[in-house]
Order: structure tokens, then sequence, then C-alpha cells
């Protein structure tokens, strides 16, 4: 089973999450989608593989208030892990390859580029989060 861990405040990553659980699905393996404030960071960390989705917020961050504290707290877990990106934005900005480096000095093994959406995915953004939960399930 591989967890799909999301914080979405306009339902565009929710929409996202959805997808990528498809694309694991699709892949043979088992998913299940968690708002964020539904699993501990303890409990994410049992997982040899997550995907895990956080649009950009303010000055190109994770959202704050509960992402950015979950994964904090998670980020000494990675080691080894498989991991997944994604999220949208409604700006430019670095935020996802901030994030990026830091799953990656973490110790994890990205699967592929995280994926980007801008407001709520279009089509090509659909087609990435299901080859995105793909990657992830093999």
């Amino acid at each position: 089973m591989i967890p799909v861990i999301y914080w979405s405040g306009t339902g565009n990553t929710k929409t996202m999450a959805e997808v990528v659980a498809d694309g694991i699905k699709a892949a043979g393996q088992e998913a299940t989608l968690y708002e964020v404030s539904e699993i501990s960071a303890d409990e994410a960390a049992g997982y040899d593989a997550l995907a895990l989705g956080c649009p950009a917020m303010g000055a190109e961050v994770l959202e704050e208030s509960e992402f950015e504290p979950f994964f904090q707290e998670l980020e000494g877990s990675l080691v080894g892990k498989k991991v997944a990106l994604f999220g949208s934005y409604g700006w430019g900005g670095t935020y996802m390859q901030d994030w990026e480096n830091r799953v990656k000095d973490a110790g994890a093994e990205l699967v592929a580029d995280g994926v980007l959406a801008l407001d709520a995915p279009d089509e090509e953004a659909v087609m990435k989060c299901m080859d995105l939960g793909k990657a992830l399930a093999e």
C-alpha cells in the first residue's frame, strides 16, 4: 500500500492526489489518500514509498500550518524511500525545486520530477500525475 498524502486549500492539489492514486492503482498497487491532518509523520515513515502533495503558498513555500511541520518531522525518516512530489501554484518560483532538493538531501529517491499545475490541473498535468503514480508503484 502506498499513501498519497496531501494538503489542498482550493481543491487543485486534492484533484492531483486522486490522479496520482489512480496511477498507483493502474500499476497494480494499492493506494490510500490522506489529507495531511489524517496521518502522522511516524505513520508515514512506516512506508517504503510515499506520494506527497502540497501547493505553493506565500513566498513559494509549503503550506506552513499543517504540511510544513508534518514534512519537517518526516524528513529525517526519508532515507532509502521512494518519493513522488506534486502540487499546484498560482505564480512562478522555485518551491518544487527547493522541495525536491530537501527530499534528495534527506536520502530519499525521487521517482520522477515533481509535477506542477498552474492553478487547476490541465490535461497535461493530469497525465503527468497518472505517470507519477505509476512510476512510484514500479
